[in-house]
């Protein structure tokens, strides 16, 4: 079992930042890739970012290519999710996702794992 806590969301406006983290317990040894989903009600669970576990590499969707950072820090089993140049249609609820399996990894199917989700509200 793997135990996935996020936080940081929050309230900011159209061009600001928020830094979401989440924290990793349980089995984090068999953990491959950390991912970031977000979700508007009614629509599917949208593939924003991933980190592999050990190596660090990084994908983004397009649409947050630039605007945001995925980083984690293995010490403290965390990752995070940089957001800058904050957009409306930014909004959602933001999700961390633990990952053991290795291919397709912009689905969200693919992942064992789900935090609890933070909501992120972006005014224009």
């Amino acid at each position: 079992q793997v135990q996935l806590v996020e936080s940081g969301g929050g309230l900011v406006q159209a061009g600001g930042s928020l830094r979401l983290s989440c924290a990793a317990s349980g089995r984090t040894f068999s953990i491959y890739t950390m991912g970031w989903f977000r979700q508007a009600p009614g629509k599917e669970r949208e593939f924003v970012a991933h980190i592999n576990w050990s190596a660090g590499s990084t994908y983004y969707a397009d649409s947050v290519k630039a605007r945001f950072t995925i980083s984690r820090d293995n010490a403290k089993n965390t990752v995070y999710l940089q957001m800058n140049s904050l957009k409306p249609e930014d909004t959602d609820v933001y999700y961390c996702a633990a990952a053991f399996g290795r291919v397709l990894l912009t689905s969200h199917l693919q992942y064992n794992y789900w935090g609890q989700g933070t909501q992120v509200t972006v005014s224009s």
